[in-house]
């Protein structure tokens, strides 16, 4: 084995001290969230709780499982994720294979058009008022159709196709007699699983975040998603603690630190399952970066 020099030793050195520091950075709000989440709020709030957890607790995380709620938002959140993601892979990645091909007629116009409609859009207010024409309130269209088709997301597609996808692949699928139809599913989408898989994590982590449309469109609460569920909760555990009137200290107390427990506790809840998906397309993301800085 080739002995290292010793600028090559001290460059490693270097690297991975940026790289710890980098990641320490990164890595510990989300620690200091969890260790939060099961300590006693003095302590937290005291200062204490900086490296492990002190005056471990799980009421917290006992109060939001109480919260019936909870298991109906985590349901409509699956399932407007789910459908929402389909919904823009099955749009978003035919669409950005056709605008990289050189000979679509009207690709200008087509890249043009979704440039402008990028930098210029008509705002929330006709946006609900055609929602509520159409008559999708309290809906799942309402949330996955209006964001079904991405600008920014298709730019970073198109790109992957032109510099992924040569155009002796076509030739070859056409000399055996197949067409765009066969060359799409049967080349493409095969070579295109980073980008599927980085689009797919954006658009995941896009639906499942999303609070401000259901807000704005579900009325039934019983579709409400987890991010609103969990507003709801934090807010009515808020207004009980101000609500203090007539209260003694003990209750007003207990009722400060469990406010402070949930709110804790629910950051984790919520990040929890995209913590999870993460991993599992961690070796793609490189690539969807590296993909998007290039221009198309």
């Amino acid at each position: 084995m080739k002995m290292k020099s010793r600028f090559d030793r001290n460059f490693d050195i270097i690297n991975y001290t940026l790289l710890g520091i980098l990641l320490f950075i990164v890595m510990y709000p989300l620690y200091f969230v969890i260790i939060a989440s099961i300590s006693d709020p003095n302590y937290v709030n005291a200062g204490k709780t900086l490296l492990w957890p002190r005056g471990l607790t799980f009421e917290g995380y006992a109060k939001i499982l109480e919260y019936k709620e909870i298991m109906i938002g985590y349901k409509n959140s699956i399932i407007y994720t789910f459908v929402g993601t389909i919904i823009n892979l099955v749009v978003l990645i035919p669409a950005s294979f056709a605008l990289s091909r050189k000979e679509l007629v009207g690709r200008r116009f087509f890249s043009l058009a979704c440039l402008f409609a990028m930098y210029f859009s008509g705002g929330v207010v006709p946006l609900y008022l055609l929602i509520k024409n159409m008559g999708m309130f309290d809906t799942i269209w309402a949330l996955v159709l209006p964001g079904a088709f991405s600008i920014n997301n298709m730019i970073i597609c198109r790109s992957f196709f032109v510099g992924n996808v040569s155009e002796e692949l076509y030739e070859s699928v056409k000399i055996d007699g197949g067409g765009y139809m066969r060359f799409f599913f049967s080349v493409v989408l095969p070579l295109s699983k980073a980008i599927i898989a980085v689009m797919t994590l954006y658009h995941a982590l896009g639906h499942w975040n999303g609070y401000l449309s259901v807000l704005y469109y579900m009325r039934d609460p019983n579709k409400y998603n987890l991010q609103l569920v969990l507003k709801n909760l934090t807010e009515s555990i808020s207004t009980k603690t101000l609500a203090t009137e007539g209260m003694s200290a003990e209750y007003l107390a207990s009722m400060q630190k469990l406010n402070e427990m949930v709110k804790f506790s629910t950051i984790l809840i919520a990040a929890l399952p995209m913590i999870i998906l993460y991993p599992f397309v961690q070796k793609y993301f490189v690539t969807g970066v590296m993909i998007g800085s290039v221009k198309g």
